[in-house]
């Protein structure tokens, strides 16, 4: 039987041990392949930008006792899928894998996070994704804290990578968003979810340590009291059932309301 190609990328970059839990994971389904950017990209979102210099660096990383040969990518993660499709793979893989991430991504923030942005580039091709992301007590966003165990996550990937490589899901599941809590264990139950509707990380305006220093835009974990109340949200099941919470998501961001009744709604315009 034909080993199933697996793309894996993250938003936290090539070096991060979120990454390569998942990769030792996702190693006994079949063949792996990692592009991931070179540099730390969270809140990428789906961003292609313009600035970032293309260049993809073979590189050979001792993880455990394995030798690993990866490609580092001068770009955001949507970046990455495409390098790894077009210019690495040079053909579609059977599943693309985002993660694991260093913090949940539920709720609206899903827009913002790279992790669900590169799952979301591989489903406009057509190739059905996974992003997953592991709870942070310590909200420690941005660094590669060694204290973080990715092992349970890890675990979840490579069973919700199993089940996207053995069927098909319905039309509009073009992604499944998996949130792992901090405390959850391999025999923790899971939940299928809806996004919460309201802001999960809440921005603030941060105070300079340096005098002189310019003000920058920070955001701290502040979920919505009607997201943790509503137990169909990802949220509620994620921070109050303490499971894992999978959440299908499309590239369809049309409202659903009936289009001919709201074009009516809009009379005339002057």
């Amino acid at each position: 039987m034909k080993k199933p190609q697996i793309l894996l990328t993250n938003d936290d970059g090539i070096h991060s041990p979120g990454l390569w839990a998942a990769a030792r994971e996702l190693a006994k389904l079949g063949y792996v392949t990692v592009a991931a950017p070179r540099e730390q990209h969270s809140g990428a979102g789906r961003s292609v930008p313009a600035w970032t210099d293309g260049e993809v660096k073979p590189t050979t990383l001792q993880i455990g006792d394995q030798e690993w040969t990866c490609y580092a990518v001068g770009g955001s993660p949507a970046q990455s899928v495409q390098y790894g499709v077009f210019a690495i793979l040079q053909q579609k893989p059977d599943l693309v894998v985002s993660g694991i991430n260093y913090g949940e991504n539920p709720a609206t923030d899903v827009s913002l996070s790279g992790t669900v942005g590169a799952g979301l580039e591989a489903a406009s091709y057509g190739i059905p994704a996974l992003a997953v992301s592991l709870e942070l007590e310590n909200e420690d966003y941005l660094g590669y804290s060694r204290a973080t165990d990715f092992s349970t996550a890890a675990v979840f990937t490579r069973r919700f990578a199993k089940l996207l490589l053995a069927r098909q899901m319905p039309e509009d599941v073009m992604v499944l968003n998996v949130n792992v809590p901090v405390s959850a264990t391999p025999d923790t139950p899971w939940r299928v979810t809806r996004l919460g509707k309201q802001a999960y990380f809440v921005p603030f305006l941060k105070q300079p340590e340096k005098a002189g220093a310019i003000p920058r835009i920070d955001a701290s974990r502040n979920p919505h009291p009607s997201d943790l109340g509503d137990p169909t949200t990802d949220v509620h099941v994620l921070l109050r059932q303490k499971m894992v919470s999978v959440t299908p998501l499309s590239l369809d961001l049309t409202s659903r309301v009936n289009l001919e009744e709201l074009q009516r709604s809009f009379g005339t315009l002057d």
